[in-house]
Protein backbone atom coordinates (compact mmCIF):
# COMPACT_ATOMS: atom_id res chain seq x y z
CA UNK A 1 0.00 0.00 0.00
CA UNK A 2 1.40 3.41 -0.98
CA UNK A 3 2.00 6.00 1.71
CA UNK A 4 -0.85 8.35 0.60
CA UNK A 5 -3.21 5.36 0.40
CA UNK A 6 -2.18 4.17 3.86
CA UNK A 7 -2.65 7.70 5.22
CA UNK A 8 -6.17 7.84 3.76
CA UNK A 9 -7.07 4.44 5.22
CA UNK A 10 -5.79 5.37 8.68
CA UNK A 11 -7.56 8.72 8.53
CA UNK A 12 -10.86 6.99 7.73
CA UNK A 13 -10.37 4.55 10.59
CA UNK A 14 -9.58 7.33 13.04
CA UNK A 15 -12.69 9.25 12.06
CA UNK A 16 -14.83 6.11 12.18
CA UNK A 17 -13.60 5.14 15.65
CA UNK A 18 -14.52 8.57 17.00
CA UNK A 19 -17.99 8.56 15.42
CA UNK A 20 -18.89 4.95 16.22
CA UNK A 21 -17.82 5.57 19.83
CA UNK A 22 -20.03 8.66 20.02
CA UNK A 23 -23.09 7.42 18.12
CA UNK A 24 -22.89 3.63 17.79
CA UNK A 25 -23.13 1.64 14.57
CA UNK A 26 -26.75 2.47 13.70
CA UNK A 27 -26.35 6.15 14.55
CA UNK A 28 -23.29 6.68 12.37
CA UNK A 29 -23.76 7.34 8.68
CA UNK A 30 -21.25 6.99 5.88
CA UNK A 31 -21.92 10.64 5.13
CA UNK A 32 -20.77 11.62 8.64
CA UNK A 33 -17.60 9.55 8.28
CA UNK A 34 -16.89 11.03 4.85
CA UNK A 35 -17.28 14.52 6.28
CA UNK A 36 -15.11 13.94 9.35
CA UNK A 37 -12.36 12.10 7.46
CA UNK A 38 -12.52 14.59 4.56
CA UNK A 39 -12.60 11.87 1.93
CA UNK A 40 -15.15 10.74 -0.61
CA UNK A 41 -17.30 7.62 -0.30
CA UNK A 42 -15.28 5.93 -3.02
CA UNK A 43 -12.29 5.89 -0.67
CA UNK A 44 -14.31 4.06 1.99
CA UNK A 45 -15.58 1.57 -0.56
CA UNK A 46 -12.06 1.04 -1.89
CA UNK A 47 -10.42 0.43 1.47
CA UNK A 48 -13.26 -1.23 3.39
CA UNK A 49 -15.98 -2.20 0.90
CA UNK A 50 -18.62 -0.12 2.64
CA UNK A 51 -19.89 0.60 6.14
CA UNK A 52 -19.97 -3.00 7.39
CA UNK A 53 -16.40 -3.65 6.28
CA UNK A 54 -15.25 -0.42 7.89
CA UNK A 55 -17.01 -1.23 11.16
CA UNK A 56 -15.49 -4.71 11.18
CA UNK A 57 -12.04 -3.11 11.00
CA UNK A 58 -12.99 -0.67 13.75
CA UNK A 59 -14.01 -3.58 16.00
CA UNK A 60 -10.73 -5.30 15.18
CA UNK A 61 -8.70 -2.18 16.01
CA UNK A 62 -10.65 -1.65 19.23
CA UNK A 63 -10.26 -5.26 20.36
CA UNK A 64 -6.55 -5.35 19.55
CA UNK A 65 -6.10 -2.04 21.36
CA UNK A 66 -7.84 -3.53 24.38
CA UNK A 67 -5.53 -6.57 24.40
CA UNK A 68 -2.44 -4.40 24.00
CA UNK A 69 -3.55 -2.19 26.85
CA UNK A 70 -4.07 -5.03 29.30
CA UNK A 71 -0.99 -6.92 28.07
CA UNK A 72 -2.97 -10.12 27.64
CA UNK A 73 -0.58 -13.02 27.11
CA UNK A 74 -2.19 -16.46 27.48
CA UNK A 75 1.18 -18.20 27.32
CA UNK A 76 2.42 -16.33 30.38
CA UNK A 77 -0.63 -17.42 32.38
CA UNK A 78 0.23 -21.07 31.74
CA UNK A 79 3.46 -20.69 33.72
CA UNK A 80 1.67 -19.38 36.83
CA UNK A 81 -0.13 -21.27 39.57
CA UNK A 82 -3.83 -21.42 38.84
CA UNK A 83 -4.73 -18.90 41.58
CA UNK A 84 -2.04 -16.48 40.44
CA UNK A 85 -3.12 -16.90 36.82
CA UNK A 86 -6.75 -16.20 37.70
CA UNK A 87 -5.91 -13.02 39.61
CA UNK A 88 -3.61 -11.85 36.81
CA UNK A 89 -6.30 -12.49 34.21
CA UNK A 90 -8.90 -10.55 36.19
CA UNK A 91 -6.49 -7.68 36.78
CA UNK A 92 -5.69 -7.53 33.06
CA UNK A 93 -9.41 -7.39 32.28
CA UNK A 94 -9.88 -4.47 34.68
CA UNK A 95 -6.85 -2.40 33.70
CA UNK A 96 -8.78 -0.52 30.97
CA UNK A 97 -10.56 1.20 33.87
CA UNK A 98 -7.38 3.27 34.10
CA UNK A 99 -7.45 4.15 30.41
CA UNK A 100 -7.74 7.56 28.83
CA UNK A 101 -8.38 9.08 25.42
CA UNK A 102 -8.42 6.54 22.56
CA UNK A 103 -8.93 3.54 24.82
CA UNK A 104 -12.07 5.18 26.21
CA UNK A 105 -13.43 5.32 22.65
CA UNK A 106 -12.80 1.59 22.22
CA UNK A 107 -14.67 0.88 25.44
CA UNK A 108 -17.60 3.01 24.28
CA UNK A 109 -17.81 1.12 20.99
CA UNK A 110 -18.22 -2.18 22.82
CA UNK A 111 -20.65 -0.53 25.24
CA UNK A 112 -22.83 0.41 22.26
CA UNK A 113 -22.68 -3.21 21.14
CA UNK A 114 -23.91 -4.29 24.55
CA UNK A 115 -26.97 -2.05 24.19
CA UNK A 116 -27.67 -2.63 20.50
CA UNK A 117 -25.63 -5.49 19.00
CA UNK A 118 -24.89 -5.23 15.30
CA UNK A 119 -24.72 -8.14 12.88
CA UNK A 120 -21.13 -7.11 12.20
CA UNK A 121 -20.24 -8.01 15.78
CA UNK A 122 -21.44 -11.58 15.23
CA UNK A 123 -19.03 -12.00 12.33
CA UNK A 124 -16.22 -10.38 14.27
CA UNK A 125 -16.67 -12.64 17.31
CA UNK A 126 -16.33 -15.72 15.10
CA UNK A 127 -12.93 -14.63 13.81
CA UNK A 128 -11.51 -12.03 16.18
CA UNK A 129 -12.68 -12.84 19.68
CA UNK A 130 -12.86 -16.63 19.79
CA UNK A 131 -9.11 -17.16 20.41
CA UNK A 132 -9.39 -14.89 23.45
CA UNK A 133 -12.43 -16.76 24.75
CA UNK A 134 -10.62 -20.06 24.19
CA UNK A 135 -7.73 -18.85 26.37
CA UNK A 136 -10.13 -17.76 29.12
CA UNK A 137 -11.91 -21.12 28.94
CA UNK A 138 -8.60 -22.95 29.22
CA UNK A 139 -7.80 -20.92 32.33
CA UNK A 140 -11.05 -21.67 34.18
CA UNK A 141 -10.78 -25.36 33.30
CA UNK A 142 -7.90 -25.52 35.76
CA UNK A 143 -10.49 -24.98 38.51
CA UNK A 144 -13.29 -27.17 37.19
CA UNK A 145 -13.83 -30.91 37.72
CA UNK A 146 -12.44 -33.30 35.10
CA UNK A 147 -15.08 -34.06 32.54
CA UNK A 148 -16.69 -30.61 32.67
CA UNK A 149 -18.35 -30.08 29.31
CA UNK A 150 -16.99 -27.56 26.85
CA UNK A 151 -20.23 -25.61 27.12
CA UNK A 152 -20.07 -25.37 30.92
CA UNK A 153 -16.41 -24.35 30.83
CA UNK A 154 -17.11 -21.68 28.23
CA UNK A 155 -20.06 -20.34 30.23
CA UNK A 156 -17.83 -20.12 33.30
CA UNK A 157 -15.26 -18.13 31.31
CA UNK A 158 -17.95 -15.80 29.93
CA UNK A 159 -19.29 -15.25 33.44
CA UNK A 160 -15.83 -14.36 34.73
CA UNK A 161 -15.24 -11.89 31.90
CA UNK A 162 -18.70 -10.43 32.42
CA UNK A 163 -17.96 -9.63 36.06
CA UNK A 164 -15.05 -7.53 34.84
CA UNK A 165 -16.57 -5.98 31.75
CA UNK A 166 -19.58 -4.54 33.61
CA UNK A 167 -17.17 -2.22 35.42
CA UNK A 168 -15.17 -1.35 32.31
CA UNK A 169 -18.22 -0.69 30.11
CA UNK A 170 -19.86 1.53 32.72
CA UNK A 171 -16.73 3.26 33.99
CA UNK A 172 -17.98 6.77 33.28
CA UNK A 173 -21.28 6.19 35.06
CA UNK A 174 -19.61 4.63 38.10
CA UNK A 175 -17.46 7.73 38.66
CA UNK A 176 -20.58 9.92 38.92
CA UNK A 177 -23.39 10.11 41.51
CA UNK A 178 -24.82 8.06 43.08
CA UNK A 179 -21.80 5.70 42.83
CA UNK A 180 -18.92 8.20 43.02
CA UNK A 181 -16.29 5.52 42.68
CA UNK A 182 -12.71 6.75 42.80
CA UNK A 183 -11.09 4.64 40.11
CA UNK A 184 -7.33 4.47 40.52
CA UNK A 185 -4.63 1.81 40.75
CA UNK A 186 -5.58 0.93 44.32
CA UNK A 187 -9.25 0.51 43.39
CA UNK A 188 -8.42 -1.75 40.44
CA UNK A 189 -6.16 -3.88 42.65
CA UNK A 190 -8.88 -4.27 45.32
CA UNK A 191 -11.54 -5.03 42.72
CA UNK A 192 -9.26 -7.64 41.12
CA UNK A 193 -8.87 -9.38 44.47
CA UNK A 194 -12.62 -9.23 45.13
CA UNK A 195 -13.70 -10.65 41.76
CA UNK A 196 -10.98 -13.32 41.90
CA UNK A 197 -12.15 -14.41 45.36
CA UNK A 198 -15.77 -14.58 44.21
CA UNK A 199 -14.77 -16.61 41.14
CA UNK A 200 -12.73 -19.04 43.26
CA UNK A 201 -15.66 -19.61 45.59
CA UNK A 202 -18.05 -20.07 42.71
CA UNK A 203 -15.88 -22.57 40.86
CA UNK A 204 -15.05 -24.42 44.10
CA UNK A 205 -18.76 -25.22 44.51
CA UNK A 206 -18.58 -27.24 41.31
CA UNK A 207 -15.86 -29.52 42.65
Amino acid sequence: MSRPSEYTRNNILKAAVALFAERGYDGTSIRAIVSKARVNQAAINYHFKGKEGLYFEVLKVAFEGYLRFDNFDPERLKDMSREEALRSFVYQQLRPLLARDQMIRYIRIFAWENVRPSKVLTNFVKTGAMPFLASATELVRRFLPPGTSDQDAMCTAISLMGQCSVFVRNREQFTKPPFNLKIDEAFVARLSDFISELALKGMARQL
